[in-house]
């Protein structure tokens, strides 16, 4: 490889983003066979953990255009990303991994896991439910979660919400399919819950511990699904926490853990979860918000780190770097055409894992 080491050559190439790593492999034949070495391929993906990153849908949801989304990236800067390869327009429902679970618009029931960074997606097969059940209120799963399993290469789709059966009122029924990209087919199961949740509570879904985890629209636990055994569980929220008067609360995933936001007025809280099988949670950080006083009725976390927080408020993304207790803004835009950030923000992470 030349006057470099082979493991230097590697550290480098796995600091590159996706677009830029896949144009070295006609370099030579080494580097073509690199994108698909399994050691590399965890190198570069335990790198780019390290490495949050905000999509925003900006084609609005009447928009007629293909989907386009833009990539905040700390280190990057602002990029376009677009989804045009799935030939179809689409809404981003959820993120994991590097991978995106979109839903088609103009097809309700058609759904597909893609990573936009490689253009390789994938469509789901539709699930067997028989249409004479669908989803309540409007035809669409109250509750939509990807899992994205590195180590294990593979991936879960879930649809969850409450169902009614055609002519009949809701019971409280809630059913559960989750799609198994090994088995490539989707499993059901039935529970009866009284669980609700707020649009941000629905997008931002956390993947850690081999379950999906929602916080509840009253805010008062979490509310969880272990994939290994299809059932839901319900989390404590700490202690100290309280919701209403002032205070929001959000969850987030940190480098792996379940992380919980608060914010009020002056001030947003951070706890982080120690010891999940326990639910100790520890509180890591208080910030100030005085700096930005004018922007906190409006300001919504969307990813983290132990070293940063990603927040979007109606026309702006901003980045708050822990160490250094500095705020700077990261992307912003001056009309109104668009729907706010907040609204259509997920956390994301820049890997190569396969979605088909």
């Amino acid at each position: 490889m030349g006057i470099f080491p082979d493991e230097v050559i590697l550290q480098i190439l796995a600091r590159l983003p996706v677009k830029s790593l896949f144009k070295t492999k006609s370099v030579c034949k080494l580097w073509y066979k690199l994108v698909s070495d399994k050691y590399f391929v965890k190198l570069y993906n335990e790198v780019s953990s390290k490495n949050p990153m905000v999509l925003i849908d900006t084609s609005g949801s009447e928009s007629k255009s293909k989907s386009s989304l833009i990539c905040v990236d700390n280190l990057r800067g602002v990029s376009e990303v677009s989804l045009d390869f799935l030939k179809d327009r689409v809404k981003v429902r959820a993120s994991c991994n590097g991978l995106l679970c979109c839903s088609s618009i103009p097809d309700k029931g058609v759904y597909y896991v893609c990573n936009p960074m490689t253009r390789v997606s994938k469509l789901l097969p539709r699930s067997r439910e028989r249409p004479v059940t669908r989803f309540y209120p409007d035809g669409e799963a109250t509750l939509v979660g990807l899992a994205c399993d590195i180590s294990k290469n593979k991936f879960n789709v879930v649809l969850a919400g409450y169902h009614r059966t055609f002519g009949h009122r809701p019971d409280g029924t809630f059913i559960c399919l989750i799609f198994d990209s090994d088995s490539n087919k989707w499993r059901k199961f039935v529970s009866h819950r009284d669980d609700h949740f707020t649009h941000m509570n629905k997008n931002q879904v956390v993947f850690v511990n081999g379950a999906l985890h929602w916080l509840t629209g009253s805010c008062s636990y979490i509310l969880a699904l272990d994939l290994d055994y299809d059932v839901w569980r319900k989390i404590s929220l700490p202690d100290e926490v309280s919701y209403g008067t002032g205070n929001r609360v959000y969850l987030l995933d940190s480098s792996g853990c379940l992380s919980l936001i608060q914010i009020s007025d002056a001030w947003m809280k951070i706890w982080v979860m120690e010891d999940y099988e326990k639910e100790v949670w520890h509180m890591v950080d208080g910030v100030s918000l005085r700096c930005i006083r004018g922007l906190v009725p409006g300001i919504f976390p969307i990813a983290q780190t132990g070293e940063c927080i990603f927040l979007a408020t109606h026309k702006q993304v901003l980045v708050y770097h822990q160490r250094g207790r500095v705020w700077k803004e990261m992307y912003s835009v001056k009309n109104n055409a668009t729907l706010p950030f907040w609204f259509s923000a997920h956390a994301f992470r820049s890997t190569i894992f396969p979605s088909d």
